[in-house]
């Protein structure tokens, strides 16, 4: 079974220029198939502000009505992942910028969570994911570049969570591939103390991972991005690791999760 890597950058990656030239630069050393899905940062919301368009956010989301549906487009869809689909060009990488709607990669539907109206959020079934459509690029030599937007196939973008996607992506691949998805992080990985950026975990297991909120060593808001890659895991991606931005090609960095 051919390999394949699912990397997700996130917005203090997008956010640095200096940043994200060298963590292009060993995402292209990553040896086999492999993508790239890329979050949003900070620029959706000072461009709306310039507009007059403040940003509306629960539970770390973006509550997405149409103006702010057009901002999330151009900055996502335009800005954002043609500056990085040029760079990984200059570094010898032949990368393909492409949301879900493009050769209707990820067909979605607007959110219906509890009585919040969410606007044009939008969320997937894995299984819906077009994954006949990336092995075709991987065979051709190209790069997938995935913006954080999905459709609804009834003409209208819709705005997703870039963590989200990459941990779909990387299930509806481990059918066909040996998946490993990589979360890149402003910390070196999953911490036994928060205050000591060296206190890394190195390999966590549902036993372990137990253990650990138990005991409160994991807590608050890194327990839902855990819940959502041991989901991934057990859906059949053969590890997450969850590490320092600029260490996503060494394998021996960061926190793994296995079964």
């Amino acid at each position: 079974m051919k390999n394949v890597t699912i990397v997700k950058i996130g917005g203090n990656v997008v956010d640095s220029p200096e940043l994200l030239q060298e963590v292009l630069h060993k995402f292209t050393q990553l040896q086999g198939n492999k993508l790239l899905v890329h979050g949003g940062g900070k620029l959706a919301t000072q461009m709306g502000e310039k507009l007059g368009i403040k940003a509306q956010m629960v539970e770390g989301r973006r509550v997405t009505d149409a103006e702010t549906l057009q901002i999330v487009t151009m900055v996502y869809g335009g800005g954002i992942n043609k500056r990085i689909v040029a760079l990984l060009q200059s570094m010898g990488c032949n990368a393909m910028g492409l949301t879900g709607a493009d050769g209707n990669l990820i067909p979605a539907h607007k959110r219906q969570k509890g009585d919040r109206d969410w606007g044009f959020v939008g969320d997937f079934e894995t299984s819906n994911i077009n994954v006949a459509l990336l092995e075709r690029l991987f065979a051709a030599g190209i790069t997938p570049v995935i913006a954080p937007l999905t459709h609804d196939g009834q003409g209208s973008l819709l705005n997703t969570n870039a963590d989200t996607i990459a941990s779909g992506l990387a299930v509806a691949l481990s059918k066909s591939f040996k998946a490993d998805l990589v979360y890149s992080f402003e910390k070196k990985g999953v911490l036994t103390d928060i205050n000591q950026p060296d206190s890394v975990i190195t390999n966590i297991n549902p036993s372990s991972y137990s253990q650990y909120k138990q005991e409160g060593v994991i807590a608050d808001g890194m327990i839902p991005k855990l819940d959502n890659a041991f989901n991934a895991i057990e859906a059949g991606v053969s590890s997450v690791r969850i590490c320092y931005a600029t260490d996503i090609a060494d394998l021996e960095s960061g926190t793994t999760l296995c079964l």
